[in-house]
C-alpha cells in the first residue's frame, strides 16, 4: 500500500471528519473511496470511447435496428 500526504485547509479538514463521523468511517477511508471511484469512472468513460469509435458511422443501422425492435419494422411512422 502507498501512502500520501495531503495539505487540507483547517475547514476542509473539519468537513470531511464530521463526513466520516457520521458514515462511520475514517477520513483515510472516504479517499480511498474517492480514489476508488475516479478510477471506476476514468475506466467507464474509456469504455465508451470506445464503443463510440466502434459504432461511428453506423448511426442509420442503429435507428433501423431500434424502429424494428419498436415493431415498425423499417417503416417510417406517420
Amino acid at each position: 500500500m502507498t501512502s500520501v500526504t495531503v495539505s487540507l485547509s483547517d475547514e476542509t479538514y473539519r468537513r470531511l471528519d464530521e463526513i466520516a463521523h457520521v458514515r462511520g468511517t475514517s477520513i483515510e477511508r472516504l479517499f480511498d473511496d474517492m480514489a476508488a471511484l475516479m478510477v471506476d469512472e476514468t475506466d467507464a468513460e474509456a469504455g465508451f470511447r470506445v464503443r463510440t469509435q466502434r459504432g461511428s458511422g453506423r448511426t442509420e443501422r442503429g435507428l433501423a435496428l431500434l424502429r424494428q425492435a419498436a415493431g415498425h419494422g423499417g417503416e417510417e411512422s406517420a
